[in-house]
């Protein structure tokens, strides 16, 4: 693949219209599709409908330049990318269906020597699985096409970078498509390739985000125990960390985004027997937002019995970490559309974003000024020069830093 080939890529969200973007500037031919009319629009403008930094210059460049359009349907290319969402349903079992509608899109423009690539999150087996789909429907392509996963592993608001410079699994459903898929990502991967089959690339995914998830679960369980003993977390485990083998990541309101709160559970699904500790750690850290919330509900009910009146409650931080507008799978946001639920009298501050569709936005100096609880749930940098003479929770360490 020496040549430059020509790239479709299916599912234009957080993932594939940075990759897309990213592959178009190296002149390469992309044609990214996406099931809504108002993506594909906005994109054919060079504007972009998600919030990542430097993406919008990009995709300007890339589609005034011609190498990147987009449409609702695939056209013939060498290779097909796979970038959709894969949520759940019922019991937190993963659903594949939008991979699987994603494989069907693309199977009359598919063709002989044609390379396919999984992106999405997947369940183990998802690659095998689609390459079943493509042969009962096209089974004169049998053994005349390769198949591949490579999950990506970037961090919200420096996805460009990330998909340039960090290594990269790649698993082939044989050897041969494993290195016609490592020559497709040298095209505009810095970072190293490491070769491996299609089912260790799917854990691999999964294993990395349920790792962290499984360390954050240490650290939140941990700091629950030292709020019943009367201990300061925070300084424990900056001092347990002076141990030369020990690094306890910091505590939180819980754990949010669409990856490490999403992940592990698919890994549960597939093996609810064995997959013991890392469903404990999704507990833990699902049970550390109920925590949070009835710590706040406490403290607003004692303020009520010793002052005779409803407190206003600031709630510092919507995001699901911290100096990002992206309020997916959000503790921070669960906590607040909670107490709001139960008339609890918040202010939500949120330094990342302007409005929110249900959620009145309040200015943080306003809300201060306002309040008699301050709730530190996110310890965005906006918030570690701040004072206030209320009643303060710190679940996130940002008044002590």
């Amino acid at each position: 693949m020496n040549n430059k080939p020509s790239v479709v890529m299916v599912g234009l969200g957080y993932i594939g219209l940075p990759t897309a973007a990213l592959i178009a500037s190296r002149n390469i031919k992309v044609t990214g599709v996406d099931i809504h009319q108002h993506v594909v629009d906005t994109i054919n403008k060079g504007e972009i409908h998600i919030v990542e930094p430097d993406l919008d210059g990009l995709v300007h460049h890339v589609v005034k330049e011609n190498y990147l359009t987009a449409s609702t349907t695939p056209v013939e290319a060498d290779v097909y990318l796979i970038a959709v969402p894969t949520p759940f349903k019922g019991d937190h079992e993963p659903d594949i269906s939008y991979v699987e509608s994603a494989t069907r899109a693309i199977l009359p423009t598919l063709k002989e020597g044609a390379l396919v690539i999984i992106e999405s999150t997947s369940p183990v087996g998802t690659t095998e699985k689609m390459e079943k789909v493509i042969f009962s429907v096209r089974p004169e392509l049998k053994g005349k096409i390769f198949m591949a996963y490579c999950p990506e592993r970037v961090l919200p608001g420096n996805v460009i970078h990330e998909l340039e410079h960090n290594d990269r699994a790649i698993g082939g459903i044989n050897e041969a498509s494993t290195e016609k898929a490592v020559a497709f990502y040298r095209h505009f991967v810095k970072g190293e390739l490491h070769k491996t089959n299609s089912k260790t690339a799917e854990m691999c995914k999964l294993v990395e985000n349920s790792s962290r998830d499984a360390q954050i679960a240490f650290a939140n369980e941990l700091s629950m125990i030292c709020d019943e003993a009367g201990i300061n977390v925070w300084e424990l485990i900056r001092l347990a960390n002076k141990h030369p083998r020990v690094n306890i990541l910091q505590p939180g309101t819980g754990v949010g985004g669409h990856c490490i709160a999403v992940d592990p559970w698919f890994i549960v699904s597939e093996f609810p027997k064995q997959a013991k500790i890392i469903r404990a750690a999704r507990e833990i850290n699902n049970y550390k937002t109920e925590w949070v919330i009835e710590k706040i509900k406490s403290t607003a009910l004692q303020f009520e019995l010793d002052n005779g009146k409803k407190p206003k409650i600031a709630a510092m931080g919507l995001a699901f970490k911290p100096n990002i507008d992206d309020l997916r799978e959000s503790p921070a946001l669960n906590v607040v559309e909670a107490l709001i639920k139960d008339n609890f009298n918040i202010m939500a501050v949120e330094p990342n974003i302007t409005s929110h569709k249900t959620l009145e936005i309040y200015n943080a100096k306003n809300a201060l000024e306002q309040a008699d609880i301050v709730v530190y749930l996110v310890s965005h940098n906006e918030f570690k020069a701040l004072e206030s003479t209320a009643i303060t929770l710190d679940f996130c360490n940002v008044t002590k830093q």
